[in-house]
C-alpha cells in the first residue's frame, strides 16, 4: 500500500526527499482519484492544493488539483507523468481539501464533482483542440471540396488553427466532419491545449502630461489656446473630473464632456494628455473603514452575551429569535468582533433574493471589508472574489450555499441565517450537500464557531439543542416593542363571486386590503404557485394537458399565452381543442401569482401592483431593483411566491395575505407540518415590523388543521412537541437518518428492474431499513422514468457507514450489468 501523508503533516517532505507520485483531483465524477507521477524537474514546484496539467486517456488535458503526495508507486498500473505545474502557490487550502474529502464520503459523491462545484469556471481551465499542420506531408490536397480546401490552405499558411478559428473561417459551428477528413488524409493532427479563461478587466485612465503638471504651465497652455474649441471643452472637463474624482477614466470623461474618441486622441497626439491602460477590479470599491452605529435593545444585548458565553463551551449555537426581533443587528455586532480579531466571517443565506437587501445594510457598517458571492456573478467576477477571500482582502462574505466552498484561510465565524430553509440543500446536480450541516464541519477545521439563526428552526436543529449538542439562545420579543401580528383564519370556501366568476379573495381579505391602502401602508399577498392557472381541464370529458417529457400537468402563463412545464421548462401553445373528445371548452383550475395580480388590479385599479416570482424576476439585479422599489413605497401591493417570505425587512407592510393555505398544508411529505408552519410564520413575520400593528389573513378550507392553531398562537414549541412525537412514532428524523436512491431510465421497465436488482443486493443486510422500490408522485421527468428506494437507518454510525459502502458497491455492480449500464443512479443523503 502506498505510504501517504495526512493533512496535518504535508509539510514534512523536504526538497531533498523523493516525492514521486501525486493523487490528483480532476473535475470529473471518477469513482476514485487517479494517480500521476511527478517528473524530477517538477518535484520542487509541487505541493497540495496546486493546479497541475495532466492527460487522462489518450490526449484529453485537464487542470487537476494535487490532493496529496507520496513516494510509493501504485500497484497494477504505471502512472502517467504530470505535464506542467500551473500555480506558484496553492489554489486550494488544506481545509478545503479536507472539506471536499468529508463531503464526498458523507454525501456519496466524488471529489471531482466537488471541484467542479467549488472552483470558478475560469480557474478550472479547459482543453481546447488545436489543428497542427503536418510538415511531413508529401502529397497535394487539390481534390478536397471547397470547405476542406479552405481549412487546409489556412493551416498550411498558419501552421496551426484552433477549433473556434475553423468555425469562424467557415462561418459554421459544425466543422467536425471537415476536420475528420483532414485528419484521415494526414494533412494535420490534433493537439489539446489548456486555455486560461480568466481575463483581467482593463480600463483606460487619462492622465495629464508631466509637462503641464505645474499650474503655470497649465495656465500658459489654456491662455494661448488657438483653434479646436471642442478639444478645449474636453480638456476643461478632464480638469474638473480630475479635481472632483482624483482619477479620470476615459469612458466617464467622454460621457461627461460629450466628446468623441477622435477629439480625445487629438489631445493625446499633441502630448497634452496620456492614455494608460490599467487592470481594475470588477468588484465595486468601498471604503475599508468599519463603522458600527447600531443600538441594541436590552433583550438583544442579553442574547449577544449569551451567544458569546455559549461559544466558550460549544462550537454551534442556535439563536431562536422571533421575526423582527433584530437578529441581523446581533449578527453585525458579532461580525465586527471577529473582524477586529483578524478573523474571516461567512454569512450564509438560503437564497440570492435575500442577499441584495442585507448586503446594503452590511456595507453601511463594514464597507469594502465585506463581499457578496452567489450564482448570479459572472465567471470573471467569481475569480476576483475567490482571490480576495484567499488573500484575506475580504474579511467577511455574504452568500448563498455555494459561498461555503470559498478558500477561507482564517475563518472565525459562520452565520447560517434562516437555517431551517430547504434551499440550503443542493438538489441537482451532485454534490447534493446541505450547506448548513457542511458549514458545521468546515468550521470545526478552523476551530471556528457557527451561529444558526431562525424564527422557525428546523426540527433537527432544535432537537440537537434539546440534546445539548448545540447551545440555545432565545430572543422572543420584537425589536422596538413591536407586537407580533394578529392572525385571522378565513374560510376559503366563502370567496367573493363577480360577473367573471369566483375570485381568489374572501370579503375579509378585500376589506383589509382596502383599509391598508387608505392608510398609505403596504400589502404582501403570498401564493406558493407561479403562473396563471396550474392546469386546464376539458369541461366535457375531464382531459388535462400534460407535458410530453414529464408526468405533470402544464401550467397556463397568461402573460406569455403559453402552457409551461415547471419541471423541464418546455413550453407549448395553449390548447383550444380537447385531444380526447374534440371539445373546445376548457376550465382553468386553481390559480397562481399571475391570476392574483390580475384580480388585484381589477379590485384596486389605482394601486401600484408588482409580482415577485421566478417568471418576473430575472437577471443579476432584478431582485434588488424590485425590493428597492417596495422599500421606497413605490409599490403598494406585492404579489409573490416564497421569494417574498424569507427574511426580508419592509418597514411599511401592515397586512399579509396567504391566499391559499390549503396548497401548503396538503403535500405528501413527512415534513409537511414543519414546512407549512415555517412558511406561514415567516410570511406572517413580514407584517407590522416597525411600530405598527400587523395583521395576517390566512384563507384556508380546513380551519381545524392543527398547524393553523400553532401559527395563530405563534407557538413554535407546541409545533416542535407535536412533530417530535409523530416522528418518533413513525421513525423519521431526528430519530433516524434517511438516504433516498432514485433510478432513472428512458424505459420504465428498465428503471423498475434496476431498482429491484439493487434492492435484492441490499436485502441481506438492510431489509429492515428499506422502503420500496416504488414510484414517486411525479414518476417521469425529462423523459426519464423514476423509481425510488428509501433507507430509514437508525442513528448508529457503524450501520450508516456500512450502508454507504454497500450503496456504492451496489451502484458499481449495477453499472457492470450491460442491461442497466445506462440507468442513472442518484443517491441523496439526508434528502429534503
Amino acid at each position: 500500500m502506498a505510504s501517504t501523508t495526512s493533512f496535518s503533516n504535508l509539510s514534512v517532505f523536504s526538497a531533498s526527499e523523493s516525492i514521486l507520485f501525486a493523487e490528483i483531483i480532476i473535475p470529473l465524477a471518477l469513482p476514485k482519484n487517479y494517480t500521476w507521477s511527478i517528473p524530477e524537474h517538477l518535484i520542487e514546484l509541487v505541493k497540495p492544493g496546486i493546479r497541475v496539467e495532466v492527460i487522462l486517456g489518450k490526449h484529453k488535458k485537464y487542470a487537476g488539483i494535487i490532493k496529496r503526495l507520496f513516494d510509493t508507486a501504485p500497484k497494477g498500473f504505471t502512472p502517467k507523468p504530470i505535464l506542467n505545474v500551473l500555480d506558484s502557490e496553492p489554489l486550494i487550502n488544506p481545509e478545503q481539501l479536507q472539506l471536499w474529502e468529508w463531503m464526498a464520503q458523507y454525501y456519496l459523491c466524488t471529489e471531482g464533482e466537488l471541484m467542479q462545484a467549488a472552483v470558478p469556471a475560469n480557474l478550472k481551465l479547459s482543453s481546447e483542440s488545436i489543428l497542427i499542420w503536418n510538415e511531413d506531408l508529401d502529397e497535394s490536397y487539390g481534390d478536397l471540396n471547397d470547405e476542406e480546401f479552405i481549412v487546409a490552405e489556412a493551416l498550411e499558411l498558419r501552421k496551426e488553427l484552433r477549433l473556434s478559428e475553423v468555425q469562424q473561417l467557415l462561418d459554421n459551428a459544425h466543422v467536425y466532419p471537415i476536420i475528420k477528413k483532414l485528419i484521415d488524409r494526414r494533412l494535420c493532427y490534433v493537439w489539446e491545449e489548456l486555455v486560461e479563461k480568466y481575463q483581467e478587466k482593463k480600463q483606460t485612465y487619462i492622465l495629464l502630461h508631466p509637462d503641464y503638471a505645474s499650474e503655470e504651465k497649465l495656465a500658459e497652455l489654456l491662455n494661448n489656446w488657438g483653434k479646436a474649441p471642442k478639444q478645449m471643452e474636453l480638456l476643461l472637463s478632464y480638469l474638473h473630473l480630475l479635481k472632483t474624482e482624483g482619477e479620470v477614466i476615459q469612458a466617464e470623461l467622454l460621457k461627461k464632456s460629450n466628446a468623441s474618441a477622435a477629439q480625445l486622441k487629438a489631445l493625446i497626439d499633441k502630448g497634452i494628455l496620456i492614455a494608460q491602460k490599467r487592470s481594475v477590479s470588477r468588484i465595486a470599491y468601498l471604503t475599508k473603514d468599519i463603522e458600527i452605529n447600531i443600538s441594541l435593545s436590552d433583550a438583544q444585548k442579553t442574547a449577544l452575551n449569551q451567544i458569546t458565553e455559549a461559544f466558550q463551551h460549544k462550537q454551534t449555537c442556535l439563536l431562536h429569535g422571533v421575526t423582527a426581533s433584530g437578529k441581523t443587528q446581533i449578527y453585525i455586532q458579532l461580525i465586527e468582533d471577529y473582524i477586529k480579531q483578524g478573523k474571516q466571517v461567512l454569512y450564509l443565506l438560503p437564497e440570492i433574493a435575500l442577499t441584495s437587501q442585507i448586503i446594503r445594510r452590511l456595507q453601511l457598517h463594514f464597507g469594502g471589508k465585506i463581499g457578496i458571492y452567489h450564482s448570479k456573478f459572472n465567471a470573471n467576477e467569481r475569480v476576483e472574489i475567490w482571490n480576495k477571500i484567499k488573500t484575506g482582502e475580504l474579511k467577511a462574505v455574504l452568500g448563498a450555499r455555494s459561498a461555503l466552498l470559498l478558500p477561507f484561510f482564517d475563518l472565525g465565524l459562520i452565520i447560517a441565517d434562516e437555517e431551517h430553509d430547504a434551499s440550503y440543500k443542493q438538489q441537482d446536480p451532485a454534490p447534493r450537500y446541505h450547506a448548513r450541516d457542511s458549514a458545521i464541519y468546515y468550521a470545526s477545521l478552523f476551530k471556528a464557531k457557527v451561529l444558526l439563526g431562525s424564527a422557525t428552526p428546523s426540527i433537527e436543529t432544535y432537537f440537537n439543542c434539546i440534546q445539548d449538542k448545540y447551545a440555545l439562545v432565545k430572543l422572543l420579543e420584537r425589536y422596538g416593542d413591536a407586537a407580533l401580528p394578529t392572525i385571522e383564519l378565513v374560510d376559503f370556501k366563502n370567496r367573493v363571486e363577480t360577473a367573471n366568476g369566483l375570485t381568489v379573495f374572501t370579503e375579509s381579505l378585500l376589506k383589509n386590503i382596502e383599509h391598508i391602502l387608505q392608510e398609505n401602508k403596504q400589502v404582501i399577498l403570498f401564493q406558493n404557485r407561479r403562473g396563471y392557472s396550474p392546469y386546464l381541464i376539458c369541461d366535457t370529458c375531464g382531459w388535462i394537458p400534460h407535458c410530453e417529457h414529464c408526468d405533470v400537468t402544464l401550467t397556463y402563463h397568461k402573460s406569455r399565452h403559453k402552457l409551461s412545464c415547471h419541471y423541464c421548462g418546455s413550453t407549448y401553445p395553449v390548447v383550444s381543442t380537447c385531444t380526447a373528445c374534440g371539445s373546445h371548452h376548457f376550465i382553468q383550475k386553481n390559480f397562481g401569482t399571475e391570476k392574483i395580480e390580475e384580480q388585484v388590479l381589477e379590485f384596486f385599479p389605482n394601486a401600484k401592483v408588482a409580482r415577485m416570482d421566478y417568471d418576473s424576476v430575472k437577471g443579476k439585479h432584478a431582485h434588488d431593483t424590485l425590493i428597492k422599489l417596495f422599500e421606497q413605497q413605490r409599490i403598494d401591493i406585492l404579489v409573490g411566491t416564497q421569494m417574498v417570505v424569507k427574511g426580508l425587512d419592509f418597514e411599511h407592510v401592515n397586512l399579509v395575505g396567504i391566499v391559499d393555505a390549503d396548497g401548503i398544508l396538503n403535500f405528501t411529505d413527512f415534513r409537511v407540518n414543519e414546512r407549512s408552519f415555517q412558511l406561514m410564520e415567516q410570511v406572517s413575520g413580514r407584517a407590522g415590523r416597525k411600530n405598527a400593528d400587523g395583521k395576517v389573513i390566512i384563507q384556508v378550507s380546513n380551519l381545524k388543521h392543527p398547524v393553523l392553531q400553532f401559527v395563530k398562537g405563534h407557538n413554535y414549541l407546541e409545533l416542535y412537541n407535536y412533530e417530535v412525537e409523530n416522528r418518533k412514532q413513525f421513525g423519521y428524523p431526528p430519530f433516524t437518518r434517511l438516504i433516498r436512491i432514485h433510478f432513472k431510465h428512458k424505459e420504465k421497465h428498465i428503471s423498475e428492474e434496476a431498482a429491484q436488482v439493487f434492492v435484492n443486493g441490499l436485502k441481506s443486510q438492510f431489509a429492515n431499513y428499506m422502503m420500496g422500490p416504488s414510484q414517486p408522485v411525479v414518476d417521469r421527468i425529462r423523459n426519464q422514468y423514476i423509481w425510488e428506494v428509501l433507507l430509514k437507518l437508525p442513528k448508529d454510525n457503524r450501520i450508516i457507514h456500512q450502508s454507504k459502502i454497500a450503496l456504492q458497491q451496489q451502484t458499481l455492480i449495477l453499472q457492470t450489468h450491460k442491461r442497466y449500464r445506462s440507468v442513472h443512479v442518484v443517491i441523496d443523503v439526508d434528502p429534503n
